[in-house]
Protein backbone atom coordinates (compact mmCIF):
# COMPACT_ATOMS: atom_id res chain seq x y z
CA UNK A 1 0.00 0.00 0.00
CA UNK A 2 1.37 3.41 -0.97
CA UNK A 3 2.00 6.31 1.40
CA UNK A 4 1.23 8.81 -1.35
CA UNK A 5 -1.13 11.60 -0.19
CA UNK A 6 -0.78 10.51 3.45
CA UNK A 7 -0.16 13.38 5.87
CA UNK A 8 1.73 12.58 9.06
CA UNK A 9 1.97 14.54 12.31
CA UNK A 10 4.03 13.51 15.33
CA UNK A 11 3.16 15.13 18.67
CA UNK A 12 5.50 14.83 21.65
CA UNK A 13 5.41 16.14 25.17
CA UNK A 14 5.21 15.02 28.76
CA UNK A 15 2.35 13.58 30.76
CA UNK A 16 -0.40 16.04 31.59
CA UNK A 17 0.06 18.38 28.61
CA UNK A 18 -2.81 16.95 26.57
CA UNK A 19 -0.72 15.42 23.80
CA UNK A 20 -3.03 12.43 23.28
CA UNK A 21 -6.20 14.56 23.23
CA UNK A 22 -4.59 16.88 20.65
CA UNK A 23 -3.87 13.90 18.40
CA UNK A 24 -7.46 12.72 18.71
CA UNK A 25 -8.79 16.20 17.87
CA UNK A 26 -6.61 16.26 14.72
CA UNK A 27 -7.86 12.80 13.72
CA UNK A 28 -11.50 13.77 14.37
CA UNK A 29 -11.09 16.95 12.29
CA UNK A 30 -9.68 14.90 9.40
CA UNK A 31 -12.59 12.44 9.61
CA UNK A 32 -15.08 15.32 9.66
CA UNK A 33 -13.45 16.37 6.37
CA UNK A 34 -14.07 12.91 4.91
CA UNK A 35 -10.55 11.52 5.30
CA UNK A 36 -9.43 8.42 7.11
CA UNK A 37 -7.24 8.79 10.17
CA UNK A 38 -5.07 6.48 12.25
CA UNK A 39 -3.46 7.27 15.59
CA UNK A 40 -1.05 5.51 17.92
CA UNK A 41 0.59 6.51 21.21
CA UNK A 42 3.64 5.57 23.21
CA UNK A 43 3.40 6.70 26.81
CA UNK A 44 6.18 6.40 29.35
CA UNK A 45 5.22 7.00 32.98
CA UNK A 46 2.91 9.81 31.84
CA UNK A 47 1.53 10.37 35.33
CA UNK A 48 5.01 11.30 36.51
CA UNK A 49 5.93 13.67 33.72
CA UNK A 50 7.27 10.95 31.44
CA UNK A 51 7.47 11.20 27.66
CA UNK A 52 4.31 10.96 25.57
CA UNK A 53 4.47 10.55 21.78
CA UNK A 54 1.38 10.45 19.56
CA UNK A 55 1.33 9.57 15.87
CA UNK A 56 -1.46 10.89 13.61
CA UNK A 57 -1.75 9.93 9.94
CA UNK A 58 -4.52 11.06 7.62
CA UNK A 59 -5.44 10.29 4.02
CA UNK A 60 -7.44 7.76 2.06
CA UNK A 61 -4.97 4.83 2.20
CA UNK A 62 -2.86 4.77 5.35
CA UNK A 63 -0.44 1.83 5.50
CA UNK A 64 0.31 2.08 9.25
CA UNK A 65 -0.59 4.32 12.18
CA UNK A 66 3.09 4.59 13.15
CA UNK A 67 5.13 7.26 11.37
CA UNK A 68 8.51 6.00 10.11
CA UNK A 69 11.54 8.11 11.04
CA UNK A 70 12.10 10.90 8.54
CA UNK A 71 8.48 10.85 7.31
CA UNK A 72 6.56 13.28 9.55
CA UNK A 73 5.29 16.33 7.64
CA UNK A 74 4.96 18.18 10.91
CA UNK A 75 6.26 17.71 14.44
CA UNK A 76 4.51 19.38 17.36
CA UNK A 77 6.72 19.70 20.41
CA UNK A 78 4.77 20.48 23.57
CA UNK A 79 8.13 20.68 25.33
CA UNK A 80 11.50 21.71 23.77
CA UNK A 81 13.53 18.76 25.09
CA UNK A 82 10.93 16.26 23.91
CA UNK A 83 10.95 17.87 20.45
CA UNK A 84 14.75 17.56 20.28
CA UNK A 85 14.52 13.87 21.24
CA UNK A 86 12.04 13.17 18.44
CA UNK A 87 13.39 15.42 15.68
CA UNK A 88 14.59 12.41 13.66
CA UNK A 89 10.94 11.70 12.77
CA UNK A 90 10.62 15.00 10.88
CA UNK A 91 11.12 14.82 7.13
CA UNK A 92 13.55 17.09 5.30
CA UNK A 93 11.89 20.52 4.92
CA UNK A 94 9.23 19.49 7.44
CA UNK A 95 7.61 21.94 9.85
CA UNK A 96 8.23 22.15 13.60
CA UNK A 97 5.72 23.80 15.94
CA UNK A 98 7.27 24.26 19.36
CA UNK A 99 5.84 25.39 22.68
CA UNK A 100 8.24 27.83 24.31
CA UNK A 101 7.71 26.70 27.92
CA UNK A 102 10.03 23.98 29.21
CA UNK A 103 8.96 21.26 31.61
CA UNK A 104 12.04 20.16 33.48
CA UNK A 105 12.50 16.41 33.81
CA UNK A 106 12.81 14.91 37.28
CA UNK A 107 16.60 14.53 36.87
CA UNK A 108 16.93 18.31 36.26
CA UNK A 109 14.82 19.05 39.34
CA UNK A 110 17.19 16.92 41.41
CA UNK A 111 20.22 18.73 40.03
CA UNK A 112 21.40 15.76 37.96
CA UNK A 113 20.90 17.39 34.55
CA UNK A 114 21.97 20.63 32.88
CA UNK A 115 18.82 20.78 30.77
CA UNK A 116 17.85 24.26 29.60
CA UNK A 117 14.78 24.84 27.43
CA UNK A 118 16.10 28.06 25.82
CA UNK A 119 19.25 26.28 24.64
CA UNK A 120 17.09 23.53 23.19
CA UNK A 121 14.91 26.04 21.33
CA UNK A 122 17.98 27.80 19.89
CA UNK A 123 19.34 24.45 18.68
CA UNK A 124 16.04 23.51 17.01
CA UNK A 125 15.67 26.93 15.38
CA UNK A 126 19.14 26.56 13.91
CA UNK A 127 18.46 23.04 12.64
CA UNK A 128 14.89 23.36 11.27
CA UNK A 129 14.22 26.20 8.78
CA UNK A 130 10.43 26.00 9.26
CA UNK A 131 10.37 26.27 13.05
CA UNK A 132 7.57 28.18 14.76
CA UNK A 133 7.92 28.86 18.49
CA UNK A 134 4.54 29.45 20.15
CA UNK A 135 4.25 31.54 23.32
CA UNK A 136 1.76 29.17 24.87
CA UNK A 137 2.14 30.88 28.25
CA UNK A 138 0.61 34.06 26.83
CA UNK A 139 -2.29 32.09 25.31
CA UNK A 140 -2.96 30.23 28.57
CA UNK A 141 -2.93 33.54 30.49
CA UNK A 142 -5.33 35.18 28.01
CA UNK A 143 -7.72 32.22 28.12
CA UNK A 144 -7.42 31.75 31.89
CA UNK A 145 -7.12 27.99 31.56
CA UNK A 146 -3.90 25.92 31.28
CA UNK A 147 -5.82 23.04 29.70
CA UNK A 148 -6.17 24.92 26.38
CA UNK A 149 -2.49 24.36 25.51
CA UNK A 150 -3.19 21.36 23.29
CA UNK A 151 -5.93 23.11 21.30
CA UNK A 152 -3.73 26.20 20.79
CA UNK A 153 -1.05 24.09 19.09
CA UNK A 154 -3.70 22.45 16.90
CA UNK A 155 -4.61 25.99 15.81
CA UNK A 156 -0.97 26.57 14.86
CA UNK A 157 -1.02 23.29 12.91
CA UNK A 158 -4.08 24.51 10.95
CA UNK A 159 -2.36 27.79 10.09
CA UNK A 160 0.75 25.95 8.89
CA UNK A 161 -1.29 24.23 6.17
CA UNK A 162 0.73 21.03 6.56
CA UNK A 163 -2.21 18.72 7.36
CA UNK A 164 -4.77 20.38 5.10
CA UNK A 165 -7.10 21.12 8.01
CA UNK A 166 -8.95 24.39 8.55
CA UNK A 167 -9.98 26.10 11.77
CA UNK A 168 -13.59 25.23 10.86
CA UNK A 169 -12.67 21.52 10.53
CA UNK A 170 -11.24 21.61 14.06
CA UNK A 171 -14.23 23.61 15.37
CA UNK A 172 -16.46 20.69 14.36
CA UNK A 173 -14.11 18.20 16.04
CA UNK A 174 -14.07 20.27 19.25
CA UNK A 175 -17.86 20.26 19.30
CA UNK A 176 -17.73 16.45 19.26
CA UNK A 177 -14.82 15.91 21.67
CA UNK A 178 -15.28 18.60 24.34
CA UNK A 179 -17.92 19.44 26.92
CA UNK A 180 -20.05 22.50 26.04
CA UNK A 181 -18.85 24.48 29.07
CA UNK A 182 -15.23 24.53 27.81
CA UNK A 183 -15.99 24.89 24.11
CA UNK A 184 -15.79 28.68 23.81
CA UNK A 185 -12.45 29.02 25.61
CA UNK A 186 -10.95 26.24 23.50
CA UNK A 187 -12.17 27.88 20.29
CA UNK A 188 -10.49 31.09 21.50
CA UNK A 189 -7.24 29.20 22.12
CA UNK A 190 -7.49 27.54 18.68
CA UNK A 191 -7.60 30.93 16.98
CA UNK A 192 -4.84 32.41 19.14
CA UNK A 193 -2.61 29.46 18.26
CA UNK A 194 -3.32 29.95 14.56
CA UNK A 195 -2.44 33.65 14.84
CA UNK A 196 1.06 32.71 16.08
CA UNK A 197 2.00 31.33 12.64
CA UNK A 198 3.17 34.17 10.41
Amino acid sequence: MTEQNVKSCLLCGVGGQGTVLASRIIAAAAMEKGLRAKTAETIGMAQRGGSVVSHVRTGMQIPSPMIPKGKADILIGFEPGEAAKNIEYLKENGTLILCAQEVKPITASLGQSGYDGDTCIAYLRGKIPKCYVIDTGRIIEACGNPKVLNVAVVGALCASGEMGLSIEDVDRALEIKLKPKVLDVNKQALRMGAACIK
